[in-house]
């Protein structure tokens, strides 16, 4: 009879490779270059790339959102429509298009660091000192 010892496999190993817990940090490093540079792009401070939760106030200012849009992030199933609005809103401050916005959610880690450092600028009203105002009818 076979020892039983042998018949069980560890749910977990006993430790990853170095390369397992470099990727997660790597990707993480760039999407907030990403952001940081987005940022800055925007007229807004760098930093504010790496503050938890006022990076999502940061967001829907540069998208021009209200300010109450950040709650959205937070109540579950709106928080997908919520994102995706603010996303799609921020690809078309940068002229960017809808699929690019969708990539911002979907693929964060790599449409943010082509926002950030590529070549497209800021088209925001609050750029050019203009106040958006909205006519209600």
């Amino acid at each position: 009879m076979a020892p039983t010892l042998d018949l069980f496999v560890p749910l977990q190993s006993e430790g990853g490779s170095i390369i397992e817990s470099l990727i997660p940090l790597a990707l993480t490093i760039v999407v907030f270059a990403g952001f940081w540079k987005t940022f800055e792009k925007a007229g807004e401070p760098g930093w504010a790339a790496i503050i938890p939760i006022y990076n999502f106030y940061i967001l829907t200012k540069i998208s021009e959102n209200a300010w109450w849009w950040v709650i959205l992030f937070f109540i579950p199933v709106i928080n997908f429509f919520a994102v995706a609005k603010v996303s799609i809103d921020v690809a078309g401050k940068f002229g960017k298009g809808i699929l690019f916005g969708l990539g911002l959610m979907f693929l964060s880690f790599i449409f943010y660091p082509l926002l950030g450092f590529g070549g497209s600028q800021y088209q925001g009203a609050a750029q050019f000192g203009w106040e958006c105002v909205r006519l209600v009818g």
